[in-house]
């Protein structure tokens, strides 16, 4: 299979347009068509549909696209391996990430990612379903759980800090608890499916079933419901480190750490290796985020968070 016919049809999915694709990689519209071609005939298969006004990506075509860019990114690993060419991440890099993590703080590595390589493109999927590596057409997907695996990496980017909150007007009605024990007075606001909140009391674990009038399968919504002023719940730091730090939200129980710990990884097929696009969005989104996450310092520079 010839890789600068591949490169083209990747140029294309991105472009959509023949013409322009053809210009950026210095060959002639005609040229380009007649690539297009051998390739649809040597894989028996239609990838595009074209007419005269677009190009778009048939069924076969979208499917075809995700193994094409990994080929071009594993001969641009291949080159490097031997000090063979500037190896510049390019194609689309795709990516997936839970919703509320990815829309408040993704699209800003992104924006700068793609700033800083402008021949790149990135797919981001934001769901709180469950996406692999191994099993969806992805290079990155981020998630705060690792199952034992030889066949996937992971690269931690940052703690996934917990804190136990409530804002000012439901503590100034039902007052604040000093005791994990005393939860089971107030009314808390659960996400669907994981009642059971456990504190570290000295030496000892202490597990509280948690319940209220509410309980909810969205970070964010479980942070707008108690800056509502609805009841006490648990929230990442990256979630609510702008509302403890406005004063919206109070950290409660703060002597006493959640279990057990928790991370946020940037995981990746190992069996693709760490390709261009791949290994720079990694150091960009860990320099972006920083050694200690910018959403912990801002918080602990207002001096409201304690851990």
């Amino acid at each position: 299979m010839n890789i600068k016919h591949l490169a083209l049809f990747v140029r294309v999915a991105t472009t959509h347009n023949i013409t322009q694709a053809a210009e950026s990689l210095g060959i002639s519209p005609a040229v380009a068509s007649s690539y297009l071609n051998k390739l649809e005939q040597e894989l028996g298969t239609k990838l595009l549909d074209r007419t005269t006004r677009s190009v778009s990506l048939t069924t076969e075509g979208k499917a075809f696209l995700y193994h094409a860019e990994d080929v071009l990114s594993s001969v641009d690993t291949a080159k490097a391996s031997v000090g063979k060419g500037a190896v510049v991440p390019s194609g689309t890099l795709h990516i997936a990430a839970p919703a509320s993590f990815g829309r408040m703080h993704l699209i800003s590595v992104i924006n700068g990612f793609v700033e800083l390589y402008p021949q790149l493109t990135v797919d981001l999927r934001l769901s709180d379903t469950r996406v692999s590596v191994m099993e969806d057409d992805v290079d990155i997907v981020f998630q705060s759980t690792v199952l034992a695996d030889n066949d996937i990496g992971a690269i931690k980017l940052a703690d996934d800090i917990k804190v136990v909150c409530a804002s000012p007007s439901y503590l100034s009605r039902y007052g604040l608890p000093t005791h994990p024990s005393e939860l089971k007075l107030h009314n808390c606001i659960t996400f669907s499916g994981k009642q059971h909140w456990t504190f570290q009391v000295e030496t000892n674990l202490h597990n509280i079933k948690a319940s209220g009038s509410l309980s909810i399968d969205h970070d964010e919504a479980i942070r707008d419901a108690s800056v509502e002023g609805m009841g006490i719940s648990i929230n990442s730091t990256w979630s609510v480190y702008q509302h403890l730090a406005n004063g919206e939200l109070i950290q409660v129980l703060s002597n006493y750490s959640l279990t057990p710990d928790s991370f946020i990884y940037m995981t990746y097929s190992k069996h693709r290796q760490l390709t261009p696009k791949i290994r720079a969005f990694i150091d960009f989104a860990k320099d972006y985020i920083g050694e200690t996450p910018y959403w912990d310092e801002i918080v602990t520079n207002s001096g409201r968070l304690m851990r």
